[in-house]
This record gives C-alpha cells, structure tokens and sequence, in this order.
C-alpha cells in the first residue's frame, strides 16, 4: 500500500488511472471539505452539497482510465462541482416553469362535474399509493399530512428522534413522486392532496 500524503496531484492522477486505491483516498482526503463547501456556498443546501461532491468522486473513480485532466486536479474538481451545481439550478428553473403552468392549468380549469370526477380518481390514486407505503413511514406521513404536526411533534408521539421523522418524511416523498410521476406529484402538492 502506497503512501500517497506526500505525492504531488499529478503522482496521484498517475496513480489513480492504474487504479490504486491510496491515491484515490488521498484526493478525497485532500479535496472532500473544500469541494463541500464549495458547494454549500453556492447552493444552500448540505444534502445537495453532499449529493454532488459524492457525484464527483464516483466520476472520477469509474472514469479513472479514460481522465484527462487539462488543467490542475483541483481545478478540475472545482469544474466538476460547478457543473453539477449549474445542473441542479437547470433542474430547479425546469421544474418551477412546470408548477407555474401547472397552477395556470389548475387555475383556469372548468369546475365542472368532468374536472371534479377526475379529481376524485387522482386523489384515490394518490391516497393507494400513500398506502403503499412502509408502516412507519405511512405512519409519519400520514400524522404530518392529516393532523399537522411537526416533526418534533411526531417524534414525542411516536418516540423517535426528529431527524428520523424528518428522514421518513422526506423518503416518502421521494417514493410518492416516483410514483406518481412528477408532473401529478406536483398537482398533488399544489391542490394540498399531499399537503
């Protein structure tokens, strides 16, 4: 096992295209803080950040074979990283141009017997698939979705810590909008069917 902490970026490069593990280690070790916050800053968000910088590591890994780096290690990292982030910022502008015209579609709607039944059929769709959903976490989706409560809240009443309420919450959302498909999943959200 080769000890990498005194290897310059371009030894471990070298290294890391012949996949040695060490290598890889160390410019983890060495880049992983500084790409976090990096992210953080530009983003806000400490999952997203996480999310983004483990992108990048994985890239780097399974593209080690194939990588040309044109520029220094850190600041191809540093690109890696902007990237993701300009993706995220797309994705979010995508999808707030969707909820726009999605409440225009629901604003302008014919409140008619037709619009009413197949709101009727969506919120039993809805309501199948949030039954769907593992016990504890239907559990705690369905305490913060009926009743209001919490997250501290929940966690009192079902002795559990709020990061876990909060992890649960967040975990069924996720499912529910793989379910449903995002463009029902934010007719549910706007019409407070997941509220």
């Amino acid at each position: 096992m080769t000890d990498c902490k005194s290897l310059s970026d371009a030894q471990l490069i070298k290294l890391l295209k012949e996949g040695n593990h060490s290598s890889f280690t160390e410019i983890y070790n060495r880049y992983n803080t500084l790409l976090y916050i990096y992210a953080y800053k530009k983003l806000q968000d400490t999952d997203s950040a996480k999310d983004i910088i483990q992108e990048v590591y994985v890239y780097l890994w399974n593209s080690r074979e194939n990588l040309e780096i044109q520029t220094t290690l850190s600041g191809y990292l540093y690109k890696a990283v902007l990237n993701r982030v300009l993706n995220v910022f797309r994705h979010v502008a995508i999808t707030q141009e969707h909820v726009a015209s999605f409440k225009e579609i629901i604003n302008d709607a014919p409140a008619g017997t037709d619009y009413r039944i197949r709101e009727k059929d969506l919120a039993a769709l809805i309501e199948k698939e949030i039954n769907n959903l593992p016990e504890k976490m239907r559990e705690i989706f369905q305490l913060r979705r009926q009743e209001y409560l919490s997250n501290k809240e929940i966690a009192e009443r079902l002795d559990l810590s709020e990061h876990t309420v909060h992890t649960q919450i967040k975990r069924a959302l996720k499912v529910l909008r793989g379910k449903l498909g995002l463009i029902l999943y934010i007719y549910a959200l706007l019409t407070g069917l997941l509220r």
